[in-house]
């Protein structure tokens, strides 16, 4: 059976090179030559995530504490560094302990005037600003029978006793108030340490409450 040499497959086969790549174009379409040229947006992206990483890198390094797990634990107990000691002012913390509720203001006063004929004042006193050994004395073990400040006797003056036997404040507590009073309402005598207080203390023993003619033996 012979076929009609109209038929179109036939012209479809004998298309040339020249047509077949015109056709293969025309689906294509234009391509346009960037002559290697890459796009600006993938660029800036790049450095811009390359930034960021770096400056991350650099603050974790500086502020993650050579990345030890203790370091930001709320809970731990301190372990770097050494324990630094307060630094306590004797004179603001006797002053504090002078006015503390069942303590020296009550018969002394604020102003440390005392109260005429009962109880002595602690201002100008020759007591509060005489001999350490024998303040000491009188706050450790308390004081009781006549006493004459600044010319002036007391007959009934009684004081209880800070040491073990009343109140029993520490060796410091004891030294900061008798400094803030040796200092305070115009006083000039110098300050008394905790050092001192324990040395009387282990001196004077449990001695009961002192008497003024008892305590003038003492230097």
């Amino acid at each position: 059976m012979s076929v009609p040499p109209s038929d179109p497959r036939f012209d479809r086969a004998a298309a040339s090179d020249d047509a077949l790549l015109n056709a293969h174009e025309a689906a294509v379409g234009p391509q346009s030559n960037d002559r290697a040229h890459y796009p600006l947006r993938p660029l800036i992206l790049l450095f811009v995530t390359s930034g960021f990483i770096l400056f991350a890198a650099t603050y974790l390094n500086r502020y993650a504490g050579q990345y030890d797990p203790t370091v930001f634990n709320e809970n731990a107990a301190p372990s770097r560094g050494s324990e630094q000691a307060v630094k306590i002012d004797p004179v603001a913390m006797g002053k504090r302990l002078f006015n503390s509720g069942g303590a020296c203001f009550t018969c002394h006063q604020p102003t440390g005037m005392g109260i005429p004929g009962v109880y002595p004042p602690l201002a100008g006193s020759e007591w509060a600003q005489g001999s350490p050994d024998r303040v000491i004395r009188i706050l450790l073990a308390g004081l009781g029978g006549p006493i004459t400040v600044e010319g002036k006797t007391f007959s009934t003056a009684q004081m209880p006793s800070f040491g073990a036997s009343g109140f029993n404040w520490s060796d410091d507590k004891i030294s900061q108030v008798l400094t803030y009073v040796r200092q305070e309402w115009g006083n000039k005598a110098g300050p008394i340490t905790a050092e001192q207080v324990a040395a009387v203390r282990a001196v004077a023993g449990d001695h009961k409450t002192w008497t003024a003619d008892e305590l003038l033996q003492v230097k």
